[in-house]
């Protein structure tokens, strides 16, 4: 009978482990589905706004990135949950690319080529990072999951957690 009761544990054990596991996998296939929505409909219209050759392609470009972000509500707030860093402010990286863009908007036609190319060359500073070997598109981290990061904070590290502690249970159990 005791041995009974200990299998029918182990298996208990072993169930929740895998629903733990399938919870985790899914908080980062989730994770990265949004990184990847947004690099796609946002991070590379601004990278090609920034590496645009003329101020029209680069306001189309940048028009785009503007537009996915107020549909998505990446206008206001911050992505940090702990340390509201100035780095994680959504507001500012909203507001800069309004006013690249609106800077753009105000170069009037007749702007000699040194004007027009002067104004690419701030709008590439501005949008992206210069990093040792490679150019980045400057943005908060965690922006792809805004406005859940909390809710993807919690069940993930609820989630790895339980699936640690409920895989050493079941796996200790055979050792012990």
């Amino acid at each position: 009978m005791s041995q009974r009761t200990e299998s029918n544990s182990k298996v208990v054990f072993l169930v929740f482990a895998i629903l733990a596991t399938i919870m985790c996998g899914a908080c980062m296939v989730l994770r990265i589905k949004n990184a990847v929505s947004f690099n796609i409909n946002c991070e590379q219209y601004i990278k090609r706004a920034a590496n645009a050759g003329t101020v029209e392609l680069a306001k189309e470009e940048l028009a785009q990135a503007i537009s996915y972000a107020e549909e998505h509500g990446l206008t206001e707030g911050v992505v940090s949950i702990i340390l509201h860093q100035p780095k994680n402010d959504i507001g500012y990286w909203y507001q800069n690319m309004k006013k690249s863009y609106e800077e753009l908007e105000e170069l009037p036609e007749e702007a000699t080529a040194l004007e027009k190319t002067n104004v690419l060359m701030k709008l590439r500073e501005t949008l992206t990072d210069q990093k040792e070997s490679s150019v980045s598109v400057t943005h908060p981290d965690g922006i792809s999951i805004y406005p859940n990061n909390v809710l993807y904070c919690i069940w993930g590290v609820l989630s790895f957690i339980a699936c640690a502690v409920l895989w050493m249970r079941v796996y200790l159990d055979d050792i012990w």
